[in-house]
């Protein structure tokens, strides 16, 4: 389990090698529009020093990720909380460069500044109808962020030891046509907002975290409603 900075990068580093498998079971109809290739960028560091509020031990207090809280009046996912990226576009090289850019005009960060260590198999989202590879990377060197406010309307660094501590896990409960949907989910702290990361998002965190042996037992009967 990472006790520094330097651990955690070096394993999720030599997780990118090993390569992770993804259990995604999709949380909806499929959506009427045209297949579209998708990048979102899972960026973890360190860049403020700053220590979580709380949380556990098996990583350094210190250690982030980057999510976004997105625009409501977006077409797809409005209002939830997730990782910058989207479509690809002519001329991008694959989905690295997709993820960095989109990053780039999500949240103003310095691509230059971003180490990508890998990325995980892509996921076919059937509510946008977007075939999404998750592209991993560590912040190198400190930008500035700030949101867009067309399609996000906040950009934050959480603090991973709060997402792992086990009183701010639990299983989404999304209810949909008739249908019950659950999936891994994070609650975060009042300075974020008490908002809930769930659906993608929340399955790519959860699995990064199993793999990386992060995670903590947590109380798999607790629920979030959630809506779409």
């Amino acid at each position: 389990m990472a006790s520094t900075v330097v651990q955690a990068r070096r394993e999720l580093h030599e997780l990118m090698r090993r390569g992770v498998s993804l259990d995604f079971r999709p949380q909806g109809d499929l959506a009427g529009t045209r297949l579209r290739r998708s990048a979102v960028l899972i960026l973890f560091g360190a860049l403020d020093r700053a220590p979580a509020a709380n949380g556990v031990s098996t990583v350094p207090p210190e250690l982030d990720v980057l999510l976004t809280r997105r625009a409501h009046g977006m077409r797809h996912h409005a209002g939830q909380i997730a990782f910058p990226g989207g479509g690809e576009e002519d001329g991008d090289s694959g989905p690295e460069m997709t993820a960095l850019r989109e990053a780039a005009e999500e949240t103003g960060l310095d691509p230059a500044g971003v180490d990508v260590l890998g990325a995980l198999p892509e996921v076919h989202i059937p509510v946008s109808n977007n075939l999404v590879t998750p592209v991993v990377g560590w912040w190198q060197l400190p930008s500035k962020v700030a949101a867009d406010h067309s399609e996000s309307v906040e950009v934050f660094r959480a603090p991973v030891a709060e997402l792992l501590d086990p009183a701010s896990r639990g299983l989404s409960v999304l209810r949909r046509g008739g249908t019950v949907y659950r999936g891994a989910a994070f609650e975060l702290g009042p300075r974020f907002g008490g908002h809930v990361v769930w659906g993608f998002t929340g399955i790519l965190l959860a699995t990064l975290f199993d793999a990386l042996e992060w995670a903590l037992p947590w109380d798999e009967t607790r629920e979030f409603p959630v809506d779409p």
